[in-house]
C-alpha cells in the first residue's frame, strides 16, 4: 500500500515543481544580451551624433549670434533628420520584442508550441531564441511532472478500486448471505423488514461496484477501448437519464494502453460535464479513424461554454491529451451546446 503516491500529494508536488521552475526562470536575468543591446544602441546613437557634429563642423554652415531665421531652419531640419534616423534604428531593432511581449501575455503550457519569431542573427533575435528555449524547457518539465502525477493518480485509483471490490464488496456480500439466512429463519412478522434491509445492502453493493468500475475500468483491460466506451455510455445513460448516440468505428488501429486510457478518461470527463454543467438532454459520442489519427468527438445539446473559464476537469483533460501528443479542442457546437474533439495521431498503425 505504501508504494503508491496519493494523487493529492502528486498534484501538490507538481505545483511545487512548476513554481520552483518559474521562480528560477524569473530570477535569472539576461545580463549578456541586455548589455550587448545597450552598447549597440548607444554606439549607433553616438555615431549618428558624431556624424551630425562633423557635418556642422566641416560644412560651410555657421551659427550667428543672434541666430537668424535661415540658420534656425537649417538646425531644425538637421535635428528632425537626426531624430528620424535614431527612431528608425531603434524601431527596427526593438520591434521583434513586441511579438515576444504579446506571447508572454498569452502563453499557456497546456497549449504548447507557441513561439515568438526570431529572424536574423542580431541581439534581439538571440534574446527571443533564448526565450523560446526557456519555453521548451518549461513545457518538457510540465509534461514530465504531469506524467508522474497522473501515473500516481491512476495507481491510487487502481488501489482504491481494488480495495472497494475485494474488501468492502466481499464484506457486503457476506452481509447479504447472513441476511438471507436470517430471512429464512425469521418469524413472519419481521421477515418483510429483513427483506427491506437485504435490498438496501444489495443496492449499496451495486453502487460500490459501479464506483470501482469508474475508478478503474476493468473492461478496458479485458475487452478493449470500444467495449469500455460502450459500457461507459450505458452506465451514463442509466445513472444520469441522458440519452447517448454512439458511433464506434470497428477499424480503430491497435493503440497502446496509455492512449486507450487517455481516450477513455476524456470521454468519461466529457460525459460528466454534459450532465453536471451543461444540463444536456442528449449526447453524441463517436470514435473513428481519420487519415493518420484516431478522433474522439463528444457533443451535447446543453447550454454551451459561453466563454466560461476552464475548470479543473477541462485542464485535466488537456494535461492527459499532452501525454500522448494529442490535440484537444473544446468549443461551441453548431446549433448549440458544447463539442469536445480529441485527435490522437497514429504512427505506423499504432498510437
Amino acid at each position: 500500500m505504501d508504494r503508491y503516491l496519493p494523487a493529492s500529494d502528486a498534484v501538490d508536488m507538481l505545483g511545487q515543481r512548476e513554481s520552483t521552475s518559474v521562480s528560477e526562470v524569473g530570477s535569472h536575468s539576461f545580463p549578456g544580451p541586455t548589455a550587448v543591446l545597450f552598447w549597440r544602441q548607444f554606439l549607433a546613437t553616438g555615431l549618428v551624433f558624431v556624424i551630425a557634429t562633423a557635418v556642422l563642423v566641416l560644412s560651410p554652415a555657421t551659427v550667428s549670434t543672434p541666430i537668424v531665421l535661415r540658420e534656425l531652419a537649417v538646425l531644425g531640419v538637421g535635428l528632425t533628420l537626426l531624430l528620424a534616423v535614431n527612431a528608425f534604428l531603434l524601431r527596427a531593432t526593438l520591434k521583434p520584442l513586441d511579438g515576444m511581449t504579446a506571447l508572454m501575455q498569452r502563453v499557456d503550457l497546456l497549449r504548447p508550441g507557441q513561439r515568438a519569431e526570431a529572424n536574423g542573427s542580431g541581439d534581439v533575435a538571440n534574446l527571443i531564441r533564448t526565450f523560446n528555449g526557456m519555453l521548451d524547457r518549461l513545457e518538457a518539465e510540465r509534461g514530465a511532472s504531469t506524467a508522474q502525477a497522473l501515473a500516481a493518480q491512476e495507481g491510487e485509483r487502481q488501489r482504491i478500486a481494488r480495495e472497494l471490490h475485494d474488501e468492502i464488496g466481499q464484506s457486503l456480500t457476506a452481509v447479504l448471505l447472513e441476511l438471507k439466512r436470517s430471512v429464512d429463519r425469521a418469524p413472519p412478522d419481521i421477515r418483510d423488514d429483513l427483506r427491506g434491509v437485504q435490498e438496501m445492502v444489495r443496492s449499496s453493493l451495486d453502487e460500490v461496484r459501479q464506483v470501482a468500475r469508474r475508478l478503474r475500468p476493468g473492461v478496458l483491460d479485458d475487452l478493449g477501448l470500444a467495449s469500455a466506451i460502450s459500457a461507459l455510455t450505458s452506465e451514463f445513460t442509466q445513472a444520469a437519464g441522458i440519452g447517448v448516440t454512439r458511433r464506434l468505428d470497428d477499424r480503430i488501429p491497435p493503440l497502446t494502453r496509455d492512449v486507450e486510457l487517455v481516450i477513455y478518461r476524456i470521454a468519461q470527463e466529457s460525459l460528466t460535464n454534459a450532465a453536471r454543467h451543461a444540463n444536456a438532454s442528449h449526447v453524441e459520442l463517436s470514435l473513428r479513424t481519420e487519415q493518420d489519427a484516431v478522433v474522439l468527438r463528444v457533443a451535447d445539446n446543453g447550454q454551451g461554454v459561453d466563454g466560461a473559464p476552464e475548470g479543473a476537469g477541462i485542464r485535466g483533460m488537456r494535461e492527459r491529451a499532452l501525454l500522448v501528443s494529442a490535440d484537444l479542442a473544446i468549443g461551441a457546437r453548431p446549433g448549440g451546446g458544447t463539442e469536445v474533439r480529441l485527435t490522437v495521431p497514429v504512427q505506423g498503425g499504432r498510437g
